[in-house]
């Protein structure tokens, strides 16, 4: 597209105009890919408006905005729930401007805002009904302890938790149960509802048996191996084993890992020969052994302890999901739910798979799919897994930053968490901005000032996942304040013009 020149209406009109079309051109060829011609009429209009914004957005439009602020006109810059309206929209202005007739008739306000209420919409089906005071949902992890203590679930909620979050990886049914039936009871008791989550676990690869030799430095070395099983020559490095071993087969030397969300990393130095070692060997498990060299660390010294989750960010791994202890988990989590966390997906074939097995146990049931993003693969695929899953029944993405952190790279992970919100909100589908909310409060009782500004950026999603820690009761009423004054001065990436209290003194 030619820059035009600044302040020319006519020039302007005629670039808004290519762009309208070549968008037009590019989302039709996408769309015909999702093979959305026969779905039902709200999710062929947000495939439509989210193959628009995947379009609009592969072109360098800064030029074209500053021409357009410059006239006083929308700069585009908040046209994700209504691409082709705002073109539209843009392109009537300039008609009027320039004098001209060839432009499009002005969208009315029906139109301009359709897209909006269908996202309302959606988030109310997807995680329950909006709180009086604020428009996005508090949802807090509980922990095992829940399971034996009713009046720990009822003061989150009291705290202000509008969901609860039940993470299948740990505990059994008869826990996941009984924690569900206390959120529900608890809800009831004060008047209110409560929407409940169970996360699959998927093939999240964990620390099955730490290093026993305490603390990892820069420099030191560890190998990864099987339960019960060790390298041939282990050159003097402790063991670590994983939960899916298998998993090691396709890893490579040079290739990153990560422990703990990034708390402590390294490369792939060597791979060796695995031999069983004591009784504890698993049946058939891989006959290989990694050694990675630390190369990062939090502090001075970091431990790597059993049940932390491990990242392979450059090992590509060919994981089937739902996974059979997924299917295990489905039945009771179908049976207590609202929604269930789809861990490691990465193909639109896998939302199918999912939605298959649901329909096979509960043909009446329709919980919410949340498409749990935490690989790379999965970033780059969201478009087509927000199709596939609207297709079937209610949907939701949680931004799982940290996965995503060590997936990506620090570096990119506030650029792609900003994306990602993008493309939900163009989708017309809800998002909960997961993964180290207020941890401080959480954990210690005491947030920082990073971890409020960053939680004040959780109003541009429709929920937020707060993790379990002795101080959950505080991080979740310290996070709803937080989302409730927030709520007067944004709406997404719209600033709303409240009235500012501060400078409120009269006037000489």
């Amino acid at each position: 597209m030619n820059h035009p020149p600044d302040h020319d209406p006519n020039a302007l009109l005629d670039a808004v105009l290519e762009l309208r079309h070549d968008v037009e051109q590019e989302a039709g060829r996408r769309l015909a890919a999702w093979g959305v011609a026969d779905a039902e009429p709200h999710v062929r209009a947000s495939a439509e408006n989210l193959a628009r914004y995947l379009a609009l957005r592969r072109r360098h439009l800064a030029d074209l905005q500053r021409a357009l602020v410059e006239l006083g006109l929308s700069s585009l810059g908040r046209s994700e729930a209504r691409v082709r309206t705002q073109l539209d929209a843009v392109a009537a202005t300039l008609g009027v401007l320039a004098g001209r007739t060839d432009a499009p008739p002005r969208p009315d306000a029906d139109a301009v805002w359709r897209g909006d209420r269908l996202l309302h919409e959606r988030a109310l089906e997807a995680l329950g009904p909006q709180p009086s005071d604020r428009r996005v949902r508090v949802i807090a992890t509980l922990p095992s302890e829940a399971a034996d203590d009713p009046e720990l679930v009822a003061r989150l909620l009291r705290a202000g938790a509008d969901g609860v979050r039940i993470n299948a990886a740990h505990d059994g049914p008869e826990a996941w149960t009984a924690m569900a039936a206390h959120a529900r009871a608890a809800a009831a008791q004060q008047g209110r509802s409560v929407f409940v989550e169970v996360d699959l676990a998927g093939p999240k690869v964990r620390v099955a048996e730490g290093a026993p030799d305490g603390k990892q430095r820069v420099g030191d070395a560890l190998w990864l191996a099987a339960t019960g099983w060790r390298p041939v020559d282990d050159l003097g490095a402790p063991t670590v084993a994983l939960t899916l071993p298998r998993l090691l087969a396709d890893v490579r030397v040079d290739d990153q890992v990560w422990f703990d969300d990034g708390r402590l990393g390294g490369r792939v130095e060597r791979l060796e020969f695995a031999v069983p070692h004591g009784d504890g060997a698993l049946a058939g498990a891989p006959q290989v052994a990694v050694l990675v060299r630390v190369t990062h660390v939090l502090r001075r010294g970091q431990r790597v302890r059993v049940g932390k989750g491990v990242n392979f960010p450059d090992t590509v791994i060919d994981e089937v999901v739902p996974t059979d202890d997924d299917l295990a988990a489905l039945p009771t989590a179908v049976s207590i739910a609202d929604a269930l966390g789809f861990s490691f997906v990465q193909r639109a074939g896998e939302v199918d798979a999912l939605h298959d097995a649901i329909e096979a146990l509960a043909p009446a049931r329709r919980p919410t799919v949340v498409l749990k993003i935490e690989t790379r693969l999965a970033v780059r695929a969201l478009p087509s897994l927000i199709v596939a899953a609207l297709r079937r029944g209610p949907a939701a993405v949680m931004i799982a930053r940290g996965d995503l952190a060590v997936e990506l790279g620090f570096e990119r992970l506030a650029e792609v968490q900003e994306e990602l919100l993008w493309i939900c909100e163009a989708a017309h589908v809800p998002a909960i901005w997961a993964t180290q909310v207020l941890e401080g409060v959480a954990k210690h009782g005491m947030p920082t000032r990073a971890e409020v500004t960053d939680a004040a950026m959780a109003e541009r999603a429709e929920g937020v996942l707060l993790n379990k820690g002795p101080y959950a009761e505080y991080a979740v009423g310290t996070l709803a304040d937080v989302l409730r004054r927030m709520h007067r001065h944004q709406h997404k990436k719209t600033a709303n013009l409240a009235a500012l209290g501060a400078w409120a003194e009269d006037l000489p």
